[in-house]
Parts: structure tokens; sequence; C-alpha cells
């Protein structure tokens, strides 16, 4: 048996080991602290008895307890589900007033519909549905087809000038350049600014003229006061909301040459469920009527 090296100042036995006059003391681990790591070492072993541990070639070992993550997530995708399904069957067989008016419905149905309107709907809306030009806004109170829930639910399902869906809502402006001259479309250009207020450089006399070809061309859509018709898709001139521009050379270039924005007709693709959660949603942003 070799004599131990006790250090004289501790009375600790050291490892042996010496650097530069330095020793190293061999001073025993707490009890405490043994105990807890062959605790964990007995934790281990156990953990991998009962639950999946071991990699083979196709699959792991399974565990005494047959514990499974991904069977614990299906059922839990399961259960959500089920407790949307109840949700579902009553949007389908609800009109969209009916579900509004359904405190229960309303809440799912907004957060459905905000879901959906963030896949399908912020590539031309905006995701705060803000629009941007020759994209209207859904947040403001002006719109071509009406504003009500089930409004917004018909040309969420049909769309605006959707070819592939015969009941798309459909409005045309003709356009004006063979029907007018350069200075009568300025006339009227001008004209259609004083419905928002607008002051105009025109004298009297040419503000006048602008006024008569208003009235011969444009107010059987627009009206005589410029307010639009939501049953024909013409727009509310009156207002400071224009998807083009409201300058008078935005205008005349309207005039001359109109643009006509397209909606896909999303009911076919969605479904009908989807539709109107996307109504409640959009409604809910408070432009709707």
């Amino acid at each position: 048996m070799t004599d131990r090296d006790i250090d004289e100042v501790t009375g600790t036995q050291t490892t042996g080991h010496e650097w530069d006059g330095i020793k190293e003391l061999d001073t025993p681990m707490p009890r405490w602290w043994l105990w807890t790591y062959y605790a964990t070492v007995v934790f281990a072993v156990g953990y991998m008895i009962a639950y999946p541990a071991w990699p083979l070639i196709r699959t792991a070992t399974t565990g005494l307890l047959g514990y499974s993550s991904r069977a614990e997530l299906t059922a839990e995708l399961a259960a959500a589900e089920a407790a949307k399904a109840g949700y579902l069957e009553e949007i389908a067989s609800s009109t969209v007033d009916e579900i509004i008016a359904d405190d229960d419905l309303r809440t799912f149905a907004e957060a459905a519909g905000a879901a959906a309107f963030r896949v399908n709907c912020v590539q031309c809306h905006g995701s705060g549905a803000q629009g941007s030009p020759g994209y209207p806004n859904l947040n403001d109170d002006d719109w071509l087809w009406g504003g009500s829930p089930e409004d917004i639910r018909l040309t969420i399902a049909h769309g605006v000038r959707f070819d592939d869906d015969p009941d798309t809502r459909y409005s045309e402006m003709p356009s004006f350049s063979d029907l007018l001259e350069p200075v009568e479309i300025n006339w009227l250009a001008n004209y259609v600014t004083t419905f928002s207020g607008h002051e105009t450089d025109l004298d009297a006399a040419d503000l006048e003229e602008g006024a008569a070809i208003y009235m011969d061309f444009c107010a059987s859509c627009h009206g005589d006061d410029g307010t639009g018709n939501t049953d024909l898709g013409a727009p509310d001139l009156s207002d400071a909301i224009w998807l083009y521009g409201s300058s008078v050379g935005e205008i005349a270039a309207q005039i001359r040459n109109p643009r006509h924005g397209m909606m896909p007709g999303w009911g076919a693709r969605l479904g009908e469920t989807t539709v109107k959660e996307l109504a409640v949603y959009v409604h809910s942003l408070g432009g709707g009527e």
C-alpha cells in the first residue's frame, strides 16, 4: 500500500499531481450530489424502458407504456376538428346575417375568415385590407356593389368581371375618347371634381358645358349628384375615395380610356362556408353597411 500524500493545511489527501509546486486536493464529492447523480442514472434507464428511445432500422423501440407523440398530436388535431365541425355545420346552414347575430358563430367566423383572407386576399387588398391604386380599401364605407354582409358575400363568391362565373358582378364604363373631343373631356373632368368639393380653374361657361355633358353621358349611372349606384357598380364621385386617382388629369384619363379591374369569384374554389367566413370578417373591418 503506497503512502498517501496528505495536505498539511487541510488534512485532505491529494491526487498526487503537482504543477509548479501546486498540488490538487482529492476532495470527495458531496453526498447529496452523488445521490442526485445516481438518481438521474436510474431515471434515464427507467425512461429508456418505459418510453420510445432506441432507434431501429425502420422504427424505434416502443417502450412499455407505448407512448407516441405523433399519436398524441393526431388525437389533439382530431379533437380540434371535431370541435370545429359543429361551428362549420351551423355556418353552412346559416345566412351571413344570422352568423353575425350569433356571438359565438360570429367570433368563430371572423377568426376563420381572417385566416382565409391572409391566404387568398392580401396579395391585392393588402395585409391590413387597406387596398392600393386599383384595389379597393375594405376598411372604408365606400362600396361599388354595396357593403351589407350579403352584398359582400355575393361579391366574394362570384367576383367582379370574372368570366368563369355566369353570376359575376359586371359593369363597364365605356371609353369616351371617340364620343367627346379632348376639350370636352377636360370640361367634364373638371366638373366631376366639383362633386367632392374641389375648386376648378374653368370659367363658368366651360363648367356649364361640363355639367351638360355629364347629364347626357354620366348621370344615368353615377346619378345627377355623382353619388353613384351600387346596383350598377357605379362609383360614388362625390367623396374622396378614388381607385385610380382624383386629379383632373387622372379623371380625364379614366374618361378617355377607362381601366376595369377584375376580381376572381372564390365560391367554386373556397366553398360557400369559407366565403361566408370571409364576408363576416370583411364586414367586421368596420366599413360594412
